[in-house]
C-alpha cells in the first residue's frame, strides 16, 4: 500500500472506525443521551450510516491493496477462512430476511424473537463478525486484520448501546427475550 491515495482511504477509514468507537462508547457510557439507536432518521441516523458504509466499502479494497502481505501465508488460511465467511453471510441473510430492511436499519417499531433471534439477540452481528475475521484470515493483510479488528470491535460494542434502548421501548417482552436468548451465541 505505497500509493498516497491507499494511505489516504486508511487514514479515512481508521478515522471512520475511531468516531464509530467513540459513538457507541458514548451511548454505552451515557445511555441517556445516546446518539443510537435512534427513535427516527435524522442527522445521527445517516451520519452513522455513511461511516458504516464506508467501512464496509473501505475493508474489502484494502484485501486487493494488501494481498497476502501477514504472517500467516499457508494455504490452510483458506479452509479456516471460507466456512467463516459462508457461515457468516447466511447468518447475516438470515437475520435481514427475518427482520426487513426497516428493522434491520433501526427504524421499524416491533420486537422480533424468530429465525435467528431465536439462537442469539444479534445474528447480524455475530454474522459480520464471522465474515469479517474470516475475510482477515482469508486475505492475510495485516492492514485488513487491524481494519476488520476494529470493525468486528464496533459490533461486539453496538448490542451495549442497543440493549438499554430495546429494554426501555419493549419493557419486560424485551427483559424476558433477554434471559431466553444469548447475546452472542
Amino acid at each position: 500500500m505505497d500509493s498516497s491515495w491507499a494511505q489516504l482511504l486508511l487514514f479515512a477509514n481508521l478515522l471512520s472506525h475511531a468516531v464509530l468507537l467513540i459513538g457507541a462508547t458514548w451511548c454505552i457510557a451515557v445511555p441517556s443521551r445516546r446518539i443510537y439507536p435512534m427513535e427516527r432518521a435524522n442527522g445521527w441516523y445517516f451520519a452513522m450510516w455513511v461511516l458504516f458504509a464506508f467501512v464496509f466499502i473501505g475493508n474489502p479494497l484494502f484485501v486487493y491493496l494488501d494481498w497476502n502481505t501477514g504472517l500467516f501465508p499457508s494455504s490452510l488460511r483458506f479452509w479456516l477462512a471460507i466456512p467463516m465467511v459462508l457461515l457468516g453471510a447466511g447468518l447475516v441473510g438470515w437475520g435481514m430476511s427475518t427482520l426487513g430492511a426497516k428493522r434491520t436499519s433501526g427504524l421499524a417499531d416491533e420486537l422480533i424473537a424468530e429465525g435467528p433471534y431465536l439462537l442469539t439477540r444479534n445474528p447480524q452481528y455475530v454474522g459480520d463478525f464471522l465474515i469479517f475475521t474470516g475475510v482477515a484470515l482469508f486475505s492475510n493483510s495485516s492492514v485488513v486484520m487491524v481494519t476488520h479488528l476494529l470493525t468486528a470491535l464496533v459490533l461486539l460494542l453496538a448490542p451495549f448501546a442497543e440493549e438499554p434502548w430495546l429494554e426501555s421501548h419493549y419493557g419486560d417482552d424485551y427483559a424476558a427475550y433477554r434471559l431466553r436468548v444469548p447475546r452472542y451465541l
